[in-house]
C-alpha cells in the first residue's frame, strides 16, 4: 500500500513539473530598446549660417553741403532740386551792391596810397641829393627814408585789402564744387543768409552705398571688407553686389548701433538716392555658423554639440535612419536673440542635435527628426 502512494506521489510531481515547464516557455521575449528621438538640424543652411538682413537707406558717397563765404540777401537761384549740375555752374547769386561798393572804396584807397608812395619816394630822392651836397644832417635824411618805407608798406596793406574786397565781392556768386545732381535746397530769393550757412546739396550719383545701423549684438564678423547683397524694396527680385566700405568706429549713444556704410558696386538707373534697401552681411559665412543656444552643452568644462555620424543632407522626410551621436568640441562666438554664432569646430553640412542634449552619451543611437528650423529665416 505504501508502495503505490509512493508511485502516485511521484507522478503528481512529474505533471506539476510539467507543467511549469510549459507555462515557462509561453512567457513574451523581451522588447527591444527604440533609439530615442532628437531633434536635429544642419549646419551650415540659410537658417544657420551667419546671415543677418538689415534695412538701410540709399545715400551718396560724396554730398557737398555749399554755402556762400558772406552774408548777404540772396536775390537769384537759378536751380531746381534733382537738376544735374556740373562743376563751375551757378547755383546763387548774392546782391553785390555793397560787395561792389566796398571794392570800389578798396581800389581808391589804393590810388591814394600810390599817390602818397610816390611823394614820398620823390622827397627821399630829392634828400639823398642834399645830404650828399652836406646841406642836410643824417637825422634828417633817416627821417625821410622812413617816411618813404612807410608809405611803401602802406601801399602794400591798401592793396592787400584791395584783394580783399575783390574777392568778397565775387564771394556773392555761388558755384557747383564737383559735377552732380541737387538734392536739397535750403533758402529763396530775398532770404537773408550768414556766411557759411548750407544754401544747397550737391550729390555725386555714380558713386553711391547704403547707410545701415547694426546692433550691438549682429557686430560679429563686421569688418571693412566684407561682402554683402543689397535689394531694393522697390524691386526684391533684383540683387546689386555691394561691400562694407565703412564702420564706425564707435556706437551711437542713442541708439546703441554701428553706423556701417555698405558701398553698392553694380549701382544702374534703377538705384535713386533715398531708396530703402535691405541689406544681407555675410560675416565671414566660411567660417562662422549659427545655431540654437539648445544645441550647447558643456562637457568637462568645454563647450560641444553633438553631431550625428550619417550622411549630411536636407531631410527628406520626417523620420530618417537611426543614427550614433558624438560630443564635438566647438569655439563659440557672440550670443545673439537668434542663437550663437560657432567660430570653430563644425563643418557646413554636418547635422547636430538641437533639443535634449543634456541627455546624451557619446555612441548613443537616436532617430534623427526635422526641428522645423531648416528654412529662410531673414
Amino acid at each position: 500500500m505504501f508502495q503505490i502512494d509512493k508511485v502516485f506521489a511521484l507522478r503528481i510531481f512529474m505533471c506539476l513539473l510539467l507543467v511549469e515547464l510549459l507555462s515557462a516557455c509561453d512567457h513574451p521575449a523581451p522588447v527591444a530598446v527604440q533609439p530615442r528621438p532628437a531633434l536635429s538640424m544642419v549646419v551650415g543652411s540659410s537658417s544657420s549660417a551667419a546671415v543677418q538682413g538689415l534695412v538701410g537707406e540709399v545715400r551718396p558717397r560724396y554730398e557737398t553741403a555749399q554755402g556762400f563765404r558772406i552774408a548777404g540777401k540772396i536775390i537769384e537761384r537759378r536751380v531746381e532740386v534733382g537738376q544735374i549740375v556740373t562743376k563751375g555752374q551757378v547755383l546763387a547769386r548774392l546782391d553785390a551792391l555793397d560787395s561792389n561798393l566796398s571794392a570800389q572804396a578798396a581800389s581808391a584807397q589804393v590810388h591814394t596810397a600810390e599817390a602818397n608812395f610816390a611823394l614820398a619816394r620823390a622827397e627821399f630822392e630829392r634828400q639823398k641829393l642834399l645830404y650828399t651836397k652836406k646841406f642836410i644832417s643824417a637825422s634828417a635824411l633817416d627821417q625821410h627814408e622812413a617816411q618813404f618805407k612807410s608809405a611803401a608798406a602802406q601801399l602794400e596793406q591798401t592793396r592787400a585789402q584791395a584783394a580783399v574786397a575783390g574777392n568778397q565781392s565775387r564771394y556773392t556768386t555761388l558755384e557747383a564744387e564737383r559735377d552732380g545732381v541737387v538734392t536739397e535746397i535750403r533758402a529763396e530769393p530775398g532770404q537773408v543768409v550768414v556766411a557759411g550757412e548750407a544754401i544747397a546739396r550737391v550729390a555725386v550719383q555714380n558713386v553711391m552705398e547704403v547707410v545701415i545701423a547694426v546692433p550691438e549684438s549682429r557686430m560679429a564678423g563686421v569688418a571693412v571688407g566684407v561682402p554683402a547683397q543689397i535689394k531694393l524694396w522697390v524691386d526684391g527680385n533684383k540683387a546689386y553686389n555691394g561691400r562694407i566700405r565703412e564702420v564706425a568706429p564707435a556706437a551711437d549713444p542713442a541708439t546703441r548701433t554701428f553706423q556701417v556704410r555698405v558701398s553698392i558696386l553694380d549701382a544702374d538707373a534703377a538705384v535713386r538716392l533715398g531708396m530703402t534697401a535691405g541689406v544681407r552681411l555675410a560675416a565671414a559665412a566660411d567660417r562662422f555658423f549659427r545655431v540654437p543656444s539648445s544645441a550647447l552643452t558643456k562637457l568637462n568644462g568645454q563647450a560641444v554639440v553633438w553631431v550625428l555620424e550619417s550622411k549630411a543632407g536636407e531631410m527628406k522626410s520626417t523620420v530618417e535612419e537611426q543614427a550614433q551621436v558624438q560630443p564635438r568640441a566647438v569655439k563659440t562666438g557672440a550670443y545673439t536673440e537668434d542663437g550663437v554664432l560657432i567660430q570653430s569646430g563644425l563643418k557646413a553640412g554636418e547635422r547636430i542635435v538641437v533639443a535634449g542634449v543634456h541627455t546624451l552619451v557619446p555612441g548613443q543611437i537616436v532617430r534623427p527628426l526635422a526641428a522645423g528650423i531648416d528654412h529662410e529665416s531673414n
